[in-house]
């Protein structure tokens, strides 16, 4: 027996998990499991997990209400090549781009704020 706790993935709230799903493993390379209510989408470098909530509210980006919880990173290569890809797959380029030097922002397809990240390392 032991108290040690180990990260095991994040879930994202969704109108319907499974269709969310398919848009990360898409961007991702990776593969979508499961249902409306309840899904992952598994990829090359972890998963993300989706739950299905009746009342969702897609956030607002950079502030308003509902307010922004989290946002999911991923580090890219090619700031202009993954953008236009994920832009393919669903996503929308938010107006306000704080970093627009090294990190982009977008909503999925239903209004998750993420950003796409040439950065290595979180710079602390």
């Amino acid at each position: 027996m032991s108290d040690q706790i180990r990260f095991s993935g994040v879930t994202v709230n969704a109108p319907d998990a499974l269709a969310l799903a398919r848009f990360y493993a898409d961007i991702t390379g990776g593969v979508a499991h499961g249902s409306a209510h309840w899904a992952t989408a598994t990829g090359p470098n972890g998963d993300i997990g989706f739950q299905q909530v009746a009342d969702f509210r897609p956030p607002s980006w950079p502030e308003g209400e509902p307010p922004m919880l989290m946002h999911l990173d991923f580090f890219v290569d090619d700031l202009e090549e993954t953008s236009a890809r994920v832009v393919a797959a669903g996503a929308t380029r938010f107006d306000f781009q704080p970093n627009d030097d090294h990190c982009l922002v977008f909503a999925d397809p239903v209004g998750h704020p993420f950003c796409l990240s040439m950065w290595a390392e979180p710079e602390l």
